[in-house]
C-alpha cells in the first residue's frame, strides 16, 4: 500500500510548483511521518517545521493539508493523494515553511 503525497515547493521570491512524492503506507502513520520519509528516503532537501517534544503544544508543522489548515503531526496519512501547501497569508520561506512568529517575537541577529 502506498500514499502519494502532492507538495507545493519554492522559496520566498521564486515561483512555485507541485512535486509528488510516494510513501509507504501504513494505518496510523501521520502526514509527519511521510513528510520525514520522503526527506529520509527521498528528497534531503524538503522543507517543513516540527519540534515534537509535547504532543501538540509547539504548532511547528502546521500547514495546509488537504485545503484545510491543520497539524501534519495529527492528520493521519491515508492511501491515496493529500495535497500539502504552505500556510495561506504568512510570508513563505521556503517549500512548507512560513513565518509563524509575529515580527516583533523574531530573533534577529546583529551585524
Amino acid at each position: 500500500m502506498k500514499a502519494t503525497l502532492q507538495i507545493k515547493r519554492g522559496a520566498q521570491g521564486e515561483p512555485q510548483h507541485v512535486e509528488t512524492f510516494d510513501v509507504p503506507f501504513e494505518p496510523g502513520q501521520s502526514i509527519l511521518d511521510g513528510l520525514r520519509a520522503v526527506r529520509r528516503d527521498t528528497d534531503p532537501t524538503l522543507a517543513f517545521r516540527f519540534a515534537c517534544i509535547n504532543a501538540n503544544a509547539c504548532k511547528e508543522c502546521m500547514m495546509l493539508i488537504d485545503g484545510k489548515v491543520d497539524y501534519a503531526c495529527t492528520v493521519r496519512l491515508k492511501e491515496g493523494v493529500t495535497t500539502l501547501a504552505p500556510l495561506p497569508k504568512k510570508t513563505l520561506v521556503r517549500d512548507l515553511v512560513t513565518e509563524i512568529a509575529p515580527p516583533d517575537e523574531r530573533l534577529h541577529g546583529k551585524s
